[in-house]
């Protein structure tokens, strides 16, 4: 048996050799991304950046703490409290201590973020001066290497407002924050709350002198003093989900690629198998033999595909650092788990795709050795009818079942990516049933034009439905995840952005790049006559479920009576004017969502408090967040405002006084259909991963075309030969070859685009039961993308082939 098996993988290494690069691919994609998951797992402990110099650093606690029956809760707190003046005064006895205010300062051209600082707290810093002097007197400022020189008077806009600068000194440029130093009493003028306290004494002391809610950091714990300590963190749970999923669509994409090929392969080797019938094997020893085969390659390629893992890790975490999905320090480390796990999650993948060909190969009769049909029969065994039969109910189940229990979660990420590959499974399944019909369909109009071309394609096409469906699978395949996926996403962002845009009424909207609005174009916007002006603020609340878990949602901190004349919230219970500094409105997936009802809340800053709810909101998008009064943000900076025009007003002249207050202060005015065009989602770190995960699915419809192409026309050579003795030229039959790969991959599309049509009626069907405006959103560019490329390479390996067979005479 061993000798039979070696000597016919020899003879098929054509067909054998899809099947090791679909695998080892598959195997080194897993590889690299288990490589880059593990990565994330064990990242490095990281150093405090911007307080690594002081030995103690006292500020406003950043987490909240909840005592439950599993154990100490924490979750982040997005307005940590000031340090009180009368602490940092009792601090000062202590010892030597600096006053660290923090504070948005658009630097240099006026554009880009920056933060404004005090000098002194610039020694507890790794900012040293490289030229000039600290700044002495109001208007001097320090600036990073590069944003000025000294000398130079630089236009800055601060929390006061625009004015101009001498750069007194420059500093040596830090990774972590674009800063510009101001003197002291500037600095408390420009930023009155005292964020942080560098004090130089015994930490133990200096416990006993802070009050509660402050936190006392020494050693590492001087990080989370750090701007942003938690992006790494954050950054690497995003590759962990990217990597994730890249890894699922790959396993997924190879199982078919695999499938599919050993399928076609053992139809083109019924008679092979019932000569072995014949000469004495049992059906369990050719059932062994296909096993056989797909173990040895399976082996051999998952080899491959570890050592193309270990290859090709390193590139991408430089990849993913490049473009800013993961930590500059992000590296691959030494781990060995995700090489074992790619090898035998390779050697699985070619032995589940070998069960239905092994079945089927067991199933020829020994009479199979005298049959040569040139119509496939039999495409469809009843296990087959039952698996796709069962895989579609699944998925539609899951689909109706999401629509009326929680249609919010359709829009999840982990619900949109995977959830499309049960439909898309149930397809390919029933591929050989639908195939027929499609392709008589397709090329109904063709065979009617004069020329035997149409009718050749059709026939064709029809008769050799297992070669027709091999090759329409991994179309189907790709062109349904890319549809599905990039068209689901495209959806969703325009869902959030028509909803943002439904519940703004302002006429105009006022931003930011620092992402705070100075309190100096607030004081003008109120003057500017005829402009009803609402400002906003970003927050959050966290709420305790189930006695266990600590569950942070975003708020908006608004005045209601002026946030009402420039917004409308899809409000379903309560009224939005009742909200008061002792109420909540809050949305449906809270716990407790009903009007009057109590609810123990901890703020952006900390405090916990009861709040009675005003009102409740719909779901939405899942932005629909909560709504307080700015009593309860305290520490929120005003990062939005909303400005209506009163009625009987001049439009043009709130117009020109509102981009007066703008251009004093630094601010943007935008109208209302400006805004609007700013809410259309980008691109970020989702398109990027799923823009990953279709180039690893086009790659396998590659390898899957040229494959199955290759192996077809190996059997076709007695088709050209009698198109040749009927007449036909060489050019002729290679122009028919080309034109039934085409015919084959509108299918495959076809189907692929009947799977996607599904998927993104569901997702409109959850925006519908979620009272938002939707339409389906076709991501043409990508689903043109896909099919041309497909077609460019069934084309280009089936006329290949076929050129090399017609060098053999007809006769």
């Amino acid at each position: 048996m061993l000798k039979l098996l070696l000597q016919g993988m020899r003879t098929r290494w054509v067909t054998l050799a899809g099947s090791f690069v679909a695998l080892a691919l598959g195997a080194g994609i897993i590889a690299t991304t288990g490589l880059a998951l593990a990565a994330t797992f064990d990242g490095p402990d990281q150093a405090p950046e911007r307080f690594a110099a002081a030995p103690v650093v006292v500020r406003g606690a950043d987490q909240v703490r909840v005592r439950t029956s599993i154990g100490v809760r924490t979750q982040k707190l997005p307005d940590p409290r000031p340090v009180p003046a009368e602490v940092a005064a009792r601090l000062a006895g202590l010892g030597r201590t600096a006053v660290d205010r923090t504070f948005p300062v658009s630097a240099g051209n006026g554009t880009g973020e920056a933060v404004g600082h005090p000098w002194a707290v610039a020694a507890a810093t790794p900012y040293r001066l490289l030229s000039g002097r600290p700044p002495a007197a109001p208007g001097e400022v320090v600036v990073a290497a590069g944003e000025g020189a000294v000398g130079d008077r630089i236009m800055l806009t601060t929390p006061a407002g625009k004015g101009r600068w001498t750069v007194t000194g420059t500093v040596r440029p830090a990774p972590f924050e674009r800063a510009v130093f101001f003197g002291e009493a500037e600095a408390a003028r420009l930023s009155p709350d005292i964020d942080a306290v560098v004090v130089h004494a015994d930490p133990a002391a200096v416990r006993a002198a802070v009050a509660p809610g402050l936190d006392v950091l020494t050693g590492d714990e001087r990080r989370r003093a750090d701007p942003d300590p938690d992006r790494d963190a954050e950054a690497l749970v995003s590759v962990n989900a990217l990597l994730g999923t890249a890894a699922g669509i790959t396993a997924f994409v190879s199982v078919f690629v695999v499938a599919s090929t050993f399928s076609f392969a053992v139809a083109q080797r019924r008679r092979e198998f019932g000569l072995l019938r014949m000469a004495g094997a049992t059906p369990g020893q050719v059932r062994r033999l296909v096993y056989a085969e797909a173990a040895l390659v399976g082996v051999l390629a998952s080899a491959a595909g570890c050592r193309l893992g270990i290859s090709g890790a390193p590139r991408l975490a430089d990849w993913m650092v490049q473009q800013g999905l993961a930590p500059a320090w992000f590296t691959i480390g030494d781990q060995n788990w995700p090489l074992h796990t790619a090898f035998w999650t390779g050697l699985a993948v070619a032995l589940a795709g070998a069960v239905a060909a092994a079945h089927r190969a067991g199933r020829v009769r020994p009479a199979e050795a005298l049959r040569d049909a040139a119509v496939d029969s039999g495409t469809m065994p009843p296990v087959r009818i039952v698996l796709g039969a069962a895989v579609l109910l699944t998925g539609a189940v899951l689909v109706v079942l999401g629509l009326v229990q929680d249609p919010a979660g359709l829009l999840k990420r982990k619900t949109y990516t995977t959830q499309p590959m049960l439909l898309i499974t149930g397809c390919a399944l029933f591929a050989p049933v639908l195939v027929r019909p499609a392709i008589r369909l397709l090329a109904w109009l063709p065979a009617r034009l004069p020329g035997a071309t149409g009718l050749l394609v059709r026939e064709n096409a029809s008769a050799g439905l297992r070669r027709t469906a091999a090759v329409a699978a991994p179309v189907l395949v790709t062109v349904a995840l890319a549809a599905s996926l990039m068209g689901t996403k495209a959806a969703i962002d325009a869902a959030k952005a028509a909803e943002a845009r439904g519940q703004v009424t302002a006429d105009f909207v006022a931003m930011s790049e620092r992402g705070v609005i100075p309190a100096e174009f607030v004081d003008r916007a109120r003057r500017v006559e005829g402009a009803r002006v609402s400002t906003s603020r970003a927050t959050s609340v966290t709420v305790l479920e189930e006695g266990t878990a600590l569950v942070r949602s975003d708020a908006r901190a608004v005045d209601p009576a002026d946030f009402a004349a420039v917004s409308t919230l899809p409000v379903v219970a309560g009224r939005l004017a009742d909200l008061d500094d002792r109420s909540i409105v809050v949305n449906e997936e809270w716990a407790v969502h009903r009007v009057g009802a109590r609810v123990r809340v901890w703020l952006g800053d900390g405090r916990e408090v009861s709040l009675r709810i005003a009102a409740v909101l719909a779901v939405g998008t899942g932005d629909n967040g909560v709504y307080l009064t700015p009593h309860n943000a305290a520490g929120a900076p005003v990062d939005r405002v909303g400005i209506a025009i009163r009625a009987g007003a001049d439009r043009q002249a709130v117009e020109r006084g509102l981009r007066a207050a703008g251009r004093a202060t630094g601010t943007e005015v935008l109208t209302r259909e400006q805004w609007s065009a700013t809410q259309v989602p980008g691109g970020g770190s989702t398109r990027t991963g799923l823009l990953m995960i279709l180039a690893i699915a086009l790659v396998y419809t590659g390898i899957a075309l040229a494959n199955t192409q290759v192996m077809a026309t190996a059997d076709r050579v007695r088709d050209f030969a009698v198109l040749r003795l009927a007449g036909a030229t060489k050019a002729q039959v290679l122009r028919l070859a080309g034109a039934e790969a085409l015919a084959v991959v509108a299918v495959g599309a076809g189907l692929g685009g009947a799977v996607a049509a599904l998927n993104l009626l569901g997702i409109r069907a959850a925006l519908g039961r979620l009272d938002v405006p939707a339409a389906v959103v076709v991501p043409w560019e990508a689903v043109g993308l896909v099919v041309a490329v497909s077609a460019a390479l069934a084309v280009v390996f089936a006329v290949l082939p076929a050129r090399i067979a017609l060098r053999t005479r007809p006769i």
